[in-house]
């Protein structure tokens, strides 16, 4: 009985996987949280990266390297903020709203179904 009411709340919309929440980010209008926050951790790894990169630079005493380097961190600083900033004045998308965006709804379909009948 338990698994029926958890496949049950799934063909509502309303467990959707972290995966299939992305892909409706990247589809859909709108920005919606798992994808926000896959966004964030994409720029974690790119700060991350371009951290090693600068410390190699200033190690290696070359300065069109660390200006170079320097330069990619001020784009990837100046991204980051203005993509929070419109997040901000925007705000996040729900999946439920995608889905409908995109007519994925399990739910409406089947009401669209039964006026067919």
């Amino acid at each position: 009985m338990e698994h029926d009411e958890h496949s049950e709340s799934q063909s509502n919309g309303g467990d959707v996987s972290s995966a299939t929440a992305v892909l409706l980010g990247a589809l859909a209008p709108g920005v919606n949280g798992p994808t926000w926050n896959t966004l964030k951790s994409a720029f974690l790894m790119l700060g991350l990266c371009l951290a090693v990169m600068l410390g190699l630079a200033f190690s290696s005493s070359d300065s069109s390297l660390v200006l170079h380097v320097g330069f990619l961190v001020l784009i990837c600083l100046t991204l980051f903020f203005l993509l929070s900033w419109f997040l901000a004045e925007t705000g996040l998308v729900s999946i439920e709203h995608q889905m409908r965006e995109m007519g994925l709804n399990p739910k409406d379909a089947l009401e669209t179904n039964k006026k067919s009948e």
